[in-house]
């Protein structure tokens, strides 16, 4: 018997490989051939998996684009995207289209695990009627069903899949053993909670705490410089208190494939309870502001050099969401970008991790070329290796906004 994973995104691969590692069979299953050809290969697309790590389990690894496989495993973890639509309402076809595959498939006696982010609800009363829909089977009788939110931080060492305690929660107690024997195989700590919908709640706690939080810092860093008051010594400052204080900082926006998305799936389901989850929703338009309020610090700081924003050479510091990866999924610095074009800057950008921005029409430029000439240098996302204190020296206008340079001062520097 053989596990499947479904899905080879940043949460998939890792399990396929992880899985592997443990001495067990995997099948791999994705839509996308060119994500299929490249685990054939044994080329990683993950920063997280180097592809020396995936060439040592490979002979493990059976990759495909088709379901039938699936059926001799005893295991299938389903982690297909979650996004949202233009509307910011929850966008579930890929788990449709997902469940309806595998209700061609389904075994008797397998679990299905999913860990796609979701509403609470979504297990039970979309992925069991779907995957019972075209067979015999039902679950909690002969067919295991659970979910398992992932924990994936992309490009973090000291928390993996391994060490980062897995919430599980099936359809039925026997559901939930199942999966924790499942998991139990690759991770350190199995955390069982009573129900598919407390883990999906739960993923949405973690999440919603951060972007809340986050969202709090952004609004004092606005009100701060409208008051002349140093946001980051204030951060800094707050962070001594030992106790009843969690350190967060502002930011040019959140990205990821996380924060911007999972809060919405929440207030998308809370109006079918009738309710208004205005605390939430606050935050989330918070920080879908904070890229427009970031090319306003932009602009004034040309301004009071006597220079506007159109024809003038802004290079950008980093594009990916955050540093040290190259994932630029709902990153900030994309619509500061896009923003700053439509007002006629001449933009470069700077990432050692992103060569190429496809959909703007842009590559990463030499850090000696992009710096060249500039009027303003802004830094989105500092990335390791890059000596940005340097580069704010010698910078005819510095805007930061990851405030790498506190502490630091001089009359062409500027934080958010």
């Amino acid at each position: 018997m053989a596990i499947g994973v479904v899905g080879l995104g940043y949460v998939g691969l890792p399990l396929v490989v992880a899985f592997a590692e443990a001495g067990e069979e995997v099948i791999a299953v994705d839509v996308d051939q060119r994500k299929v050809d490249s685990l054939i290969a044994g080329v990683s697309y993950i920063e997280d998996i180097p592809s020396e790590q995936l060439s040592a389990v490979l002979d493990k690894i059976h990759a495909t684009t088709h379901y039938s496989p699936l059926a001799r495993t005893e295991a299938i973890i389903v982690c297909v995207p979650t996004p949202l639509n233009d509307n910011r309402e929850p966008d579930l076809g890929p788990l449709e289209a997902s469940a309806e595959a595998l209700s061609h498939v389904v075994q008797e006696g397998q679990l299905v695990v999913l860990e796609s982010t979701t509403y609470p609800g979504t297990t039970r009363e979309l992925l069991v009627p779907a995957i019972e829909r075209n067979s015999s089977l039902k679950v909690g009788e002969n067919l295991n069903v659970a979910f398992s939110p992932e924990r994936v931080d992309p490009g973090r060492t000291d928390y993996t899949l391994h060490n980062t305690p897995k919430v599980i929660g099936g359809i039925t107690e026997a559901c939930t053993e199942r999966a924790a024997e499942l998991y139990g195989r690759v991770c350190e700590h199995i955390q069982r909670v009573s129900t598919p919908e407390a883990a999906e709640m739960t993923k949405l706690l973690e999440n919603i705490f951060r972007s809340v939080n986050i969202a709090l810092m952004n609004e004092l860093a606005i009100l701060s410089e409208r008051m002349g008051i140093d946001i980051w010594e204030v951060v800094d400052a707050a962070s001594t208190k030992p106790y009843g204080f969690m350190r967060f900082e502002p930011g040019p926006g959140m990205g990821g494939h996380c924060l911007p998305v999972d809060p919405f799936y929440l207030t998308w389901r809370a109006r079918e309870f009738q309710m208004s989850t205005e605390f939430i929703e606050l935050a989330g338009k918070i920080n879908q502001q904070m890229p427009y309020y970031c090319v306003e610090r932009i602009e004034h700081a040309l301004n009071d050099v006597t220079k506007p924003i159109k024809g003038s050479k802004i290079a950008i510091l980093g594009v990916a969401y955050k540093g040290g990866i190259g994932d630029i999924r709902e990153s900030p610095a994309l619509r500061i970008i896009d923003v700053l074009r439509k007002r006629g800057a001449a933009l470069v950008y700077h990432d050692p991790f992103v060569p190429e921005l496809p959909k703007q029409g842009l590559e990463s430029t030499d850090l000696a070329e992009a710096l060249e000439g500039a009027d303003a240098v802004v830094l989105v996302t500092a990335h390791p290796d890059i000596d940005h204190h340097e580069i704010a020296r010698n910078a005819a206008l510095f805007v930061d906004l990851r405030g790498i340079t506190r502490g630091s001062t001089g009359e062409n520097l500027v934080r958010l």
